[in-house]
């Protein structure tokens, strides 16, 4: 039975969101619609490689034990822990077919590439990151190998507070959600429901020593956590990441009821930020994308397509 209650679903819908299984969801994004229009793709697109158009969003759950300011989904709205959880062949039959329900939608505008609309219906990727915390699914790597072997790439972004189970991960790309440069930062930046912050540092060390890719994503929101570049970079050398992504708060969604227009820093801010933190940490600017406004950050300068 699913813990989410018809008013949350409600909510859910209204704001384009399918269920996948009794507690998962699927959600298109902004830049699979302007893909299919040849209208640009992600930043992870110009990053990594990825086809925006061929692209899934999606979450194993939406439950999540943080309260960030910064994020757009409605995480005010309460979901509860199922009490059974789906299997991940399950999961992942109904990911592909509400996806292809929502894929199915475009397909009557004039503006759409009939070429990229016909490739959406077969994705490639996985983008485990929609909404919640996926490392509370206790059957993750299960789900990232099943999609695994219909040859689809994953990643997976945690916000590191279970490193039990970062450590089993082995996505295309494992991402941790680095949002305060130290402990006081994350209380008002995160707004955990428990005292995670050692949890997340334990995270980080387990990354280093990760079989898969691994980058480091910190969003940026002037006034909270844009501080302490010395910080950030010390923790970032928990992990060694191979990538670190510096991304603006986007003023979207939900968040606009927590922080103000304001609260979104520029492009050039962003950039001299990562600067800072680049140069403490011993990295290089590797790519930028002005809008979306992040930086992407390497050991060498270089960047290397997913396979």
């Amino acid at each position: 039975m699913t813990s989410i209650s018809s008013a949350t679903r409600d909510i859910l819908k209204k704001h384009g969101y399918h269920m996948a299984g009794s507690h998962g969801a699927v959600k298109t994004c902004l830049w699979l619609n302007k893909s299919m229009r040849n209208d640009g793709g992600c930043y992870k697109s110009k990053f990594y490689g990825m086809t925006s158009h061929r692209c899934i969003q999606m979450t194993p759950t939406l439950v999540c034990n943080h309260r960030c300011l910064h994020c757009w989904r409605a995480v005010e709205v309460p979901v509860a822990l199922p009490d059974q959880w789906d299997l991940p062949i399950d999961i992942v039959k109904s990911c592909l077919i509400e996806q292809r329900r929502l894929i199915s939608g475009y397909g009557g505008s004039e503006f759409m590439d009939r070429t990229k609309w016909k490739e959406a219906f077969e994705p490639r990727h996985v983008a485990i990151s929609l909404s919640g915390e996926p490392t509370l699914y206790p059957y993750l790597p299960e789900m990232i190998e099943e999609f695994h072997t219909k040859g689809m790439t994953t990643f997976v972004v945690t916000n590191g507070t279970n490193p039990e189970m970062v450590g089993k991960l082995k996505p295309t790309q494992l991402y941790i959600s680095l949002n305060a440069p130290d402990k006081e930062t994350y209380q008002k930046a995160c707004s955990p429901l428990a005292d995670t912050w050692d949890n997340i540092k334990q995270s980080l060390e387990i990354m280093n020593g990760s079989e898969t890719r691994t980058a480091v994503r910190i969003t940026l929101t002037k006034g909270v956590n844009m501080d302490a570049p010395e910080g950030y970079a010390r923790l970032i050398g928990l992990a060694e990441p191979d990538y670190v992504e510096l991304k603006s708060y986007m003023h979207l969604g939900f968040s606009r009821n927590r922080l103000s227009r304001d609260s979104m820093p520029s492009y050039q801010e962003v950039l001299d930020f990562s600067k800072k933190v680049a140069e403490a940490l011993g990295y290089c600017i590797a790519d930028s994308s002005e809008s979306s406004r992040v930086v992407l950050l390497s050991k060498d300068g270089k960047k290397t397509d997913i396979v």
